[in-house]
């Protein structure tokens, strides 16, 4: 299976949009994907909602992009995280690492719901 990759930019920062799978063949395409947005120091977001699989090799690259954005101090947000990979993340404790959009969203409606 292939990894393919599309970016979106606004004025927030960028969504980058993968589909199909994250192994040892990917993800090094991926890396080359997300490092240089992580570098460009505004806030990404990882849509992973076409993902149908993470291999160890795929969070060794979540990890590497994890780290460079801490060290740019960028913010980096996983969104549509199937429940498959989420138990994959979450079971190796990389799930930890970022913000998901579902912990977003829910904070915003929290923060809406206390200003009542």
């Amino acid at each position: 299976m292939t990894l393919n990759v599309k970016e979106r930019r606004n004025k927030t920062g960028t969504v980058l949009v993968a589909t199909g799978e994250i192994n040892s063949e990917t993800s090094g395409s991926l890396l080359q994907a997300l490092l240089p947005l992580v570098r460009e120091g505004k806030p990404l977001k990882i849509d992973l909602t076409a993902v149908t699989y993470v291999s160890s090799a795929g969070l060794r690259t979540l990890l590497v992009v994890y780290r460079e954005a801490q060290h740019a101090g960028v913010a980096v947000t996983l969104y549509g995280v199937s429940e498959e990979v989420r138990f994959v993340m979450s079971a190796t404790g990389f799930l930890d690492f970022f913000e998901t959009g579902e912990a977003v969203a829910a904070a915003a409606k929290a923060k809406v719901k206390a200003a009542r």
